[in-house]
């Protein structure tokens, strides 16, 4: 008996955002259509001139600009930025310096100093129990 293997496909939606693009902005053949785990890995592999310049130029979706203004998506809707960002608008931003994005970059920088000083003390946890369960 032979086994079957069925392509697996995904949304655009899902799709695109693997890919790290704002959706809207995909040709309409992406949107329209479903795209196989082959054609995600082809256009990770070797991007098409749309998909090298949505990565270049936007807009872009919340995730991406989040990160490029180093900043959570929480730390967005509370500046009220809803919509996708060219990347002239996010190097605007960077260069403007407002209050609310210096305010949110210290607020990230503390969820990570918190999370990293987390992350040693269960390492230091973990080390301690193998000791104690070594006879140490």
């Amino acid at each position: 008996m032979t086994q079957h293997q069925s392509t697996q496909t995904m949304k655009p939606a899902t799709a695109a955002k693997k890919l790290g693009v704002y959706l809207e902005a995909t040709p309409a053949e992406f949107r329209e259509g479903v795209v196989s785990r082959a054609e995600l890995n082809a256009l990770q592999a070797d991007p098409p001139q749309w998909l090298r310049d949505l990565r270049r130029d936007g807009p872009h979706p919340r995730p991406v600009v989040a990160a490029k203004l180093g900043v959570s998506i929480s730390g967005l809707a509370r500046a009220g930025l809803t919509e996708p960002l060219t990347t002239e608008q996010i190097e605007a931003l960077k260069e403007e310096r407002p209050e609310w994005l210096e305010r949110e970059r210290a607020t990230q920088a503390e969820v990570r100093k918190e999370a990293a000083r987390l992350k040693q003390r269960d390492r230091e946890n973990a080390g301690g129990a193998e000791n104690s369960q070594n006879g140490d």
